[in-house]
């Protein structure tokens, strides 16, 4: 199983090394005695002990809380499932709803009028502006050393990280071997997706796209045995975990497998399109249409408890096109 960390930092965090004193200072001067110190891509931050007003912002930070027995007072709801922004496969809940707030767009005063002790923002942009303004309020948690890509941090990498943080660290140990656990009996159980090209698609806005390296989608399919497509990997771009496809292009989505999902539309968008349709890996039975939200929300979700419901529910969609 391929656990290790990608070995190069965002290029825009090493031109703010600078920030790194800003941070720590931010995290050392506060009432609260000193906790764990935690290794991030923007430096060390010393966070305190006992948290007891940690404001979730980065995707899947909340439920990866909640999933360590800590329920966050402000949190982002990355995948609009409303309400207190968990989707179905999260098993916590909160005892008192969290201030729901802006995902890609941080609204500072939104997050100081919560009077954080922690700020989680493990998968995100990693813009250094924005960190330092959030590091200005309390000690803030970025992505983990090794992150390249925004939005790149992995679902393991993601619960450690917040895990060392909040001192739960033998927690986070055993979510992540669960879930190691999980991925090895479904690889066990599907010898022929080893080598296996995959696509992973989606439509969002009109705008056809597909996910890169790095990207909790694709490394789902990659711990699964499978390989990204060098069609859609080749047109990777520096920091980004997408890219987009023209109409022209649509038969870049032929692989192996190709797997989609609608964003914010339903599938029909997808299953009624003749280009997408007429591509081989269609007309073969080989392309998995995710047209339910829960499941697609969880494949997408880069969090423990999403990933446990993916593989548990998406895996045998996946199998059943290679297998025969």
């Amino acid at each position: 199983m391929r656990k290790a960390l990608l070995s190069t930092l965002v290029p825009a965090v090493a031109a703010v090394a600078a920030l790194t004193l800003s941070a720590c200072s931010s995290s050392d001067s506060g009432s609260e005695a000193d906790g764990p110190t935690v290794s991030t891509i923007f430096g060390d931050v010393t966070v305190p002990e006992n948290p007891q007003r940690v404001v979730a912002l980065g995707w899947s930070d909340a439920e990866t809380a909640l999933a360590l027995g800590v329920q966050p007072v402000g949190a982002s709801d990355w995948l609009a499932v409303g309400g207190d922004g968990l989707g179905p496969w999260v098993e916590e809940s909160y005892d008192a709803a969290p201030t729901i707030l802006g995902t890609y767009d941080v609204e500072i005063e939104s997050v100081a009028a919560l009077e954080p002790d922690l700020i989680l923002w493990t998968r995100s942009t990693n813009d250094p502006e924005i960190y330092n303004k959030l590091s200005e309020l309390a000690p803030t948690v970025g992505a983990p050393v090794g992150t390249e890509i925004a939005y790149g941090t992995t679902w393991d990498a993601q619960t450690q990280l917040v895990a060392d943080a909040l001192g739960k660290s033998e927690e986070g140990t055993q979510l992540i071997d669960e879930t190691n656990a999980d991925f090895e009996a479904a690889v066990a159980a599907n010898p022929e997706f080893a080598g296996k090209t995959v696509a992973v698609g989606t439509v969002y806005s009109g705008q056809l796209g597909a996910y890169v390296d790095g990207d909790a989608r694709v490394e789902f399919m990659k711990e699964l045995g499978f390989v990204n497509s060098e069609a859609i990997q080749s047109q990777a771009t520096e920091g980004k975990f997408s890219i987009d496809l023209s109409a022209e292009n649509v038969a870049q989505l032929d692989a192996d497998l190709t797997v989609m999902f609608p964003i914010g539309g339903t599938a029909d968008i997808i299953t009624a399109d003749p280009s997408i349709q007429g591509l081989p890996v269609a007309r073969d039975g080989r392309l998995v249409v995710l047209d339910d939200t829960n499941l697609s929300g969880a494949f997408s979700s880069g969090s423990a408890s999403g990933t446990q419901y993916a593989i548990e529910n998406a895996v045998p969609l996946f199998a059943s096109p290679l297998q025969g």
